[in-house]
């Protein structure tokens, strides 16, 4: 796991700006428009964001449009899987023991 993408994610700005990107390719301007920031603000967020691999931009003309990369938040949910089967696990045992209480189910 990549902990440029923790640090990236961790600005509210930026999250909200990945999160933005989640419908679509954005040329700078709109993002700056959509989340009311101003345009060198969300310029400087964007490159932290493809410095951390999470965007990649394409020139267009004269417009740069910036989309999300997939592989580093592919990254992320593998990295989350680990906690996820551990979680289920905790839940399964948690269910169990209550049916036990219920009287649904004895001890084994």
């Amino acid at each position: 796991m990549n902990i440029q993408t923790f640090s990236a994610l961790a600005e509210p700005n930026r999250l909200n700006i990945v999160e933005l990107l989640l419908e679509g390719p954005l040329p700078v301007g709109d993002i700056a428009k959509k989340l009311e920031l101003n345009q060198p603000q969300t310029s400087k967020h964007l490159r932290v964001l493809c410095e951390s691999g999470l965007l990649e931009v394409q020139p267009v003309a004269n417009r740069r449009i910036y989309k999300i990369r997939p592989e580093p938040l592919q990254e992320l949910d593998q990295w989350l899987d680990s906690y996820r089967r551990l979680w289920e696990s905790r839940m399964d045992k948690l269910d169990d023991y209550l049916n036990v209480l219920q009287g649904k189910k004895t001890l084994s």
